[in-house]
């Protein structure tokens, strides 16, 4: 199973540098998980810059992959990854989800840098 997370998702929808690196596992959607908080940050920075319309469509691609809810099981793991790795909420969620269903993150986020399960990819310019 693969996870990508936010910053791949936008990386693929802008198509910037690393687009096809993170279109690997996007393109196997059997195979994907899709965190409900990675929908919150993709519709919210698509809205932002470019419309209710493209943000609802992001979504409606990102929904073809296995849609991950919140639980509490995920919730109370990611508060101790949190603590643990002192990351960001929204990443602890993302990498507490990776690791319940031993899933890959994909991910341009330094914050990831380093953590085992963790494909890091570097933002190229």
């Amino acid at each position: 199973m693969n996870l990508v997370d936010t910053s791949g998702w936008l990386e693929y929808f802008t198509d910037d540098p690393n687009a096809d690196t993170f279109s690997v596992p996007l393109n196997d959607s059997a195979n994907l998980l899709v965190p409900t908080i990675c929908i919150y940050e993709v519709f919210k920075v698509v809205l932002r810059e470019r419309g209710e319309e493209d943000a609802l469509q992001a979504i409606a691609l990102m929904k073809q992959g296995i849609v991950v809810e919140l639980t509490s099981e995920i919730a109370i793991m990611a508060a101790k990854i949190s603590t643990d790795l002192k990351i960001p909420m929204a990443d602890s969620i993302i990498l507490a989800t990776a690791r319940i269903y031993e899933a890959v993150i994909w991910t341009e986020d330094a914050d990831f840098k380093g953590i085992r399960g963790i494909k890091y990819f570097p933002k190229k310019q």
